[in-house]
Order: C-alpha cells, then sequence, then structure tokens
C-alpha cells in the first residue's frame, strides 16, 4: 500500500527539504535570511517538548530545543516566521560563568527546532546550558564533553535505551537515567511509534491530545507524534541530563521495512522522507544529518572516548536490502549480495575497526546479529527482519572484525523487548567454533507493557541455541555500562511495572567482560 501523500506533495516536501538545508547552511556562517524577525511576542512556554544534548566530541556538543508553545496545532504556535533564539554555556549549574553564547535561526522548515553545534570547550568536561526566547527561558540543562582522543581515562559509564512505545506504559527507567552518573546515552531505537493511539493513551490511562492519535503518515502528524512522546517529563528529565546518542530502529517509519520497502508495502518513499524530516527536526543531531532533497538522512558514525572505546552508531533500516527470504519468520535464505547496512556503510565500518587503537570497540545495532534458531536442529526457521535474514551481510561483518584483529569487539542492541546475553561466534552452524565477541540485547523501556509475551514465545528457543548465555523476555529496563582498561560491567537495571511513572528501578543482574576475553559471564 503506497502512502496517502500526492506526488505534487511529494515534491513541494523535497524541495521544502532542499531548502532547509541551504538555509542552514547559511545561518551555520551567520548569515540571516530577511525571513527573520522577532514574531508575535507570547506569554505561553516555547519549551513545552524540553531540551536536549547529543553528539559529544572533545570540543562540544550539540544543543538542540523545539520552540513549540502550542505542540499540537500545526505550526506548533509559532507562526511562520523565522526566529532567533539566544543560546548560553556555562561552567556553572548557576549560569554565571559563562563559556560560549550565540543565536541561531529557528526555521518554521524545520518546525522551528534549534541544532546548536557548540566547538572551543575544553575535553572531558561537565558544562550547563540553557535557550532563551523572547522572555522566556529554558530549564538549565546538563552535558558533558568527550575525552581528548589521546586520554586514558580510567573509567566511562553510559546506558543504552531501546523501545519506547507511550501508549504501552508510562518511563520510570528515564527517571532513573537522569539520576544517574552518566558519560552519554545511547538510544538504539524506535523512539516513537507509528500506529494509532486510543483517546486515553492505552496502558496509561491519560488523556491524548486529538492530533497526536492518529497513526502519522504527514510530516504534520509524524510532528504530532513526537511531540506526544516529548511531552513525557521522566524523557524530558534524562535528555536535559546528559548527552544522547541515537540511531533509529523501524517504528520511527513503520514495522519491519527495509529501505523504501515492507510487506504489503513496495514503496515507503513519501512517508519514510516525512519520517526521517521529523525524526531530525526532534534529535540533538549535527547539520550533517539534515536531510536530503531526496528524503535520506545521514545516521551512521562514530565517536571515541579518548582511548578507553570506540563507538560505532549503526544506521540498519535505511539501507538494507529487501530480505530474501519472508518479511518474517521463515527457513534460512543466503543471498551472496544482501546488505544490511549498505555497501557504502559497510565500508565506512570497516575503515573505522582496521584504524581502531580502542581497547573495547563497541557497535550500536539495532537488531539481533546473535543467530536465534526458531526450530533447532531439525530445521532452519529464523526471524529475517534480524542479522539473520542476512546470514551473507553477516559474515562479511564477522570477517571485517576477524582481519582487523579489532580488540574486545562488543555489540549493543535493541529492539527486542528482551533481554539476551550472547557469545558471538564465527560460526553459529558450528557451536564449537571461536567466540570472538559479545553481544548484550536491552529489554524495552515500555514497549508491551507488564504483559509476558515473549518469555513463552522465545523461550523454548533458547535451549536450540547454546550460544545464549542469558534470557528475560517479559522485564522492562535499561542497560548501564562501566568500562575500564580490565573490564565491561552491564548491569540490567529493571521496573516491576511501567503502570505507573514513579516504580523503582533496581539492578537485577550483572555481567563482566574481560579485557581479551570474548563472552560475558555473571557476577
Amino acid at each position: 500500500m503506497t502512502s496517502p501523500t500526492t506526488s505534487t506533495d511529494r515534491r513541494r516536501f523535497l524541495a521544502a527539504t532542499g531548502a532547509v538545508a541551504g538555509l542552514a547552511a547559511a545561518t551555520s556562517l551567520g548569515v540571516s535570511p530577511a525571513s527573520a524577525s522577532s514574531a508575535v511576542r507570547r506569554e505561553d512556554d516555547p519549551f513545552t517538548l524540553g531540551i536536549a544534548s547529543g553528539d559529544p566530541a572533545p570540543d562540544g556538543f550539540v544543543l538542540w530545543t523545539r520552540l513549540a508553545p502550542d505542540p499540537f496545532t500545526a505550526d506548533g504556535g509559532m507562526g511562520s516566521a523565522a526566529v532567533r533564539v539566544e543560546w548560553r554555556v556555562c561552567e556553572d549549574e548557576a549560569m554565571r560563568r559563562e563559556v560560549a553564547r550565540g543565536r541561531e535561526l529557528a526555521t518554521p522548515e524545520l518546525a522551528h527546532s534549534v541544532h546548536v553545534e557548540v566547538h572551543g570547550l575544553r575535553p572531558d568536561r561537565e558544562y550547563f546550558y540553557q535557550f532563551r526566547y523572547q522572555r522566556g527561558t529554558s530549564p538549565v540543562g546538563r552535558t558533558r564533553t568527550l575525552p581528548a582522543p589521546w586520554a586514558c581515562p580510567p573509567e566511562m559509564r553510559f546506558a543504552f535505551v531501546s523501545c519506547q512505545d507511550h501508549a504501552s506504559g508510562y518511563y520510570p527507567s528515564f527517571a532513573d537515567i537522569a539520576a544517574q552518573d552518566l558519560d552519554v546515552v545511547v538510544h538504539l531505537g524506535d523512539y516513537v511509534y507509528e500506529g494509532d493511539v486510543d483517546a486515553r493513551g492505552g496502558y496509561r490511562d491519560a488523556p491524548v491530545p486529538e492530533p497526536a492519535r492518529a497513526a502519522p503518515r504527514t510530516l504534520e502528524q509524524w510532528r504530532y507524534r513526537y511531540a506526544l512522546y516529548k511531552s513525557d517529563p521522566q524523557l524530558r528529565a534524562a535528555h536535559a541530563r546528559h548527552p544522547f546518542v541515537v540511531t533509529w530502529d523501524d517504528h520511527e517509519v513503520v514495522n519491519d521495512y527495509a529501505g523504501t520497502a515492507a510487506a504489503g508495502q513496495p514503496d515507503l518513499s513519501d512517508l519514510r522522507a516525512a519520517a526521517y524530516q521529523a525524526y531530525y527536526e526532534h534529535q540533538p543531531l549535527r547539520r550533517r544529518s539534515i536531510p536530503t532533497p531526496r528524503g535520506g538522512l545521514r545516521l551512521h558514525r562514530g565517536f571515541e572516548y579518548g582511548t578507553l572505546a570506540a563507538f560505532n552508531v549503526l544506521d540498519g533500516r535505511q539501507y538494507r536490502d529487501v530480505p530474501a527470504g519472508s518479511w518474517g519468520e521463515g527457513p534460512e535464505v543466503v543471498d551472496p549480495g544482501a546488505t544490511m547496512l549498505g555497501h557504502r556503510q559497510e565500508r565506512w565500518l570497516d575503515r573505522r575497526l582496521r584504524t581502531s587503537r580502542s581497547r573495547w570497540n563497541v557497535l550500536g545495532n539495532n537488531v539481533m546479529v546473535s543467530r536465534l534458531d526458531h526450530d533447532g536442529p531439525t530445521g532452519d526457521v529464523v526471524w529475517h527482519d534480524a542479522w539473520d535474514g542476512y546470514p551473507a551481510a553477516r559474515e562479511r561483518l564477522t570477517r571485517s572484525i576477524l582481519d582487523a584483529r579489532v580488540r574486545n569487539p562488543v555489540f549493543i542492541t535493541g529492539d527486542w523487548h528482551s533481554t539476551f546475553v550472547n557469545d558471538v561466534h564465527t560460526d553459529f552452524d558450528r557451536p564449537d567454533s571461536p567466540v570472538f565477541a559479545t553481544e548484550f540485547v536491552g529489554t524495552s523501556i515500555s514497549s508491551n507493557g507488564d504483559r509476558e509475551v515473549y518469555g513463552p514465545y522465545y523461550g523454548p528457543m533458547i535451549g536450540y541455541n547454546p550460544h545464549i548465555r542469558f534470557f528475560d523476555g517479559d522485564r522492562r529496563g535499561y542497560v548501564r555500562c562501566t568500562l575500564t582498561a580490565r573490564e565491561w560491567r552491564t548491569e540490567l537495571r529493571m521496573t516491576p511495572t511501567v503502570s505507573t511513572p514513579d516504580a523503582p528501578t533496581e539492578t537485577w543482574r550483572t555481567f563482566v567482560v574481560e579485557d581479551g576475553v570474548p563472552g560475558a559471564q555473571e557476577v
């Protein structure tokens, strides 16, 4: 089924996107378009969707906000004029020791979102920031720069999260994340979900504004959907406390899509272009990720935490081929040319792996790398939306890691609403083949709510997969990781319920990977 967006609407959308790219470039050079104005004065709070930072570097980071005093109207309550937003960065939370300031243009073409790229700061430091528009000031946010590339930091602390279906429950895990001392949060996808939301917000049983209820198909509807999610105070608190590094999975567009197609939907180009633009508008991403006139968005990127860890943030949706097998469960099919990442991203990743000198090499990944045999030795049924649907691409990735002699490769993965701790073998058809990497698959923040779904479904399969060292199918939460020169420590932070926003979150299990010894051990 094709998107209801017409060809004419698509041409207008792409033309606007191209204009946005040019506008952003001009803004970065300090050139203010003639459309910039002071706009109409408002008593409303323009920062209803919060603030965020992301994509940290040794000398800076991205600061984000979106002006939206009325986020569930077509223009967010901002009208059609471009406006100037002031920002400040200070060394103290009281915002007295200022180290950087400036003004950024917020344009209607990008829903009056702001993406400030701050440079010239000191490495490995805590900073605080704030926005101002007219008489309104945002809350004060906290963020951090990365250590210098040559530094040998003794420790890194980060969390990774995924799958936060608003209608499935509240976000107590984000409240816990906001209270943690972390260097960065990695979001591995399913930031929003694309289905209808009922008037009472599903499991939350709280009213949802009418514009945000319909399954998004247009750019305006995707903006409403992000506004609904950003209205959650616990998500806003986590963003205001830590820098986020984000990538997507499927529900930011449609379930289990590949490239520009999904089951029964051979051309998602229009829907995807609108979804990608809304994604950029609501995330702390750099200008290099501004959607292109063709509707694409560069998301794969890397960063280094001194010499302790290198992070490779992957995009496993935009460039993948349609699976050679079925769209869901079915017998394994090997297509030698099929790709999960796209051949250009594969080459980019190979170059990063070959040049890495980091002790830990992290691959931020949207779907499970390790094999999940569904029917045991008598069959070959797998789930084709995961790397199991692209076995030749997985073999290329394995070979790239082995040929580069990558030190301590660790996959962090989202998507499954379940927790897996996996030994990654060079050949999953041979259980005695060497283990060369470790994979931690984190459960969902809220998706599936408090229901028992995947425990009964995946549980009987675990015995067919001896490389799976640990599995839990039905707890909600996130994963906290602490890295040192000697070990990687993973703590599964779980909450007993997402039916209330103030549920406690506690460490349920802990696993350790020793330097130079692939595979995790429970401690």
